[in-house]
């Protein structure tokens, strides 16, 4: 019988994380080098203390706000989405769906250990689907 995976399975392992007296542009170009759109925030200590997205980034730095010097604090979300390692994937995914949640910092042992976001749920789902059904014109790729 097969079990259901666990969220390990499917997370990026060790993902980027920023300070959270960063400054803005810091966490900018960290996002646009890496090509990511979630950063777990952490203190000085490497404790977790929560998510910013390139969302979150756009929103604040707009018209509104020009020219000023902002740090991650100023804009990051307190108390993200977090998990266990060891959650059951369903779980999580139910969870992000039901409460329209971008991503889920999976810890272990209370620390950081990966990011799981709706990108890699919209990945591994491909792949979960071109594993089980054939593609449309017999090729390799999914229409």
């Amino acid at each position: 019988m097969r079990h259901l995976p666990q969220v390990k399975s499917v997370m990026t392992p060790f993902p980027y994380s920023i300070d959270l007296e960063a400054s803005l542009d810091e966490a900018r170009e960290m996002m646009d080098t890496h090509n990511i759109r979630h950063l777990p925030v952490t203190d000085h200590d490497h404790t977790l203390m929560g998510v910013l997205t390139d969302r979150d980034i756009r929103q604040f730095l707009g018209p509104a706000n020009a020219g000023e010097q902002r740090r991650v604090r100023d804009v990051y979300i307190g108390h993200p989405y977090t998990v266990d390692l060891n959650e059951a994937l369903d779980n999580v995914l139910m969870h992000m769906a039901e409460n329209h949640i971008g991503s889920a910092l999976v810890t272990r042992h209370g620390k950081l250990a990966g990011l799981f976001t709706v990108t890699d749920a919209c990945r591994h789902f491909a792949l979960f689907l071109r594993e089980r059904f054939r593609p449309l014109g017999g090729g390799n790729e999914a229409a």
